[in-house]
């Protein structure tokens, strides 16, 4: 007797049924877990830039500005800081912010895929211990929308802290 090799049609069809309805299925669970991956990602890159933007002001004593930058080289008005920011040593206290040709970046961070992140101060800067540094938050925002938004909330002191509310206490927002 001849056993059959491959599939019947009705086999094949029902195979391919099965994996569409499965794979419509994981769809949104995807699209959730790449949404929040995203957001951690963009999250802890700015904590990051904190730690170090306050470590180099300690061990430089020198002020360490963070500001939102466009070209990766210069600081950028006011707006959505989602195309990326970066950290210098501001030898001359200039305000606001510029780079200088003496002033090094220690770091600059690409665009970021969410949607808005913003920030309620133009710049951060850091000073060297015991000084006081500028406080502020900065709103992470992405598809999911205020329910899922993250802040960083940087203290006087410069440490940042994550957090889903604001620092006040008041719920997140986001720009529709």
């Amino acid at each position: 007797m001849r056993c059959p090799r491959g599939l019947t049609l009705l086999e094949l069809l029902i195979a391919i049924s099965l994996v569409a309805i499965l794979a419509a299925a994981g769809a949104p669970l995807f699209r959730s877990a790449l949404l929040e991956a995203r957001m951690t990602a963009a999250v802890n890159g700015l904590v990051h830039t904190a730690h170090l933007a306050r470590n180099a002001a300690q061990v430089d004593v020198r002020d360490v500005v963070v500001c939102r930058s466009i070209d990766a080289l210069q600081c950028a008005p006011p707006g959505n800081w989602s195309s990326g920011w970066i950290a210098f040593v501001n030898r001359d206290h200039d305000d606001p912010p510029t780079v200088d040709d003496d002033e090094r970046i220690l770091q600059a961070s690409g665009g970021q895929p969410l949607q808005t992140i913003r920030s309620n101060r133009r710049a951060y800067v850091l000073r060297p211990f015991p000084r006081r540094a500028t406080n502020g938050t900065v709103v992470f925002c992405d598809a999911r929308g205020a329910a899922e938004a993250r802040a960083v909330i940087i203290s006087y002191s410069g440490r940042p802290r994550v957090a889903r509310r604001s620092a006040t206490g008041q719920p997140l927002s986001c720009p529709a």
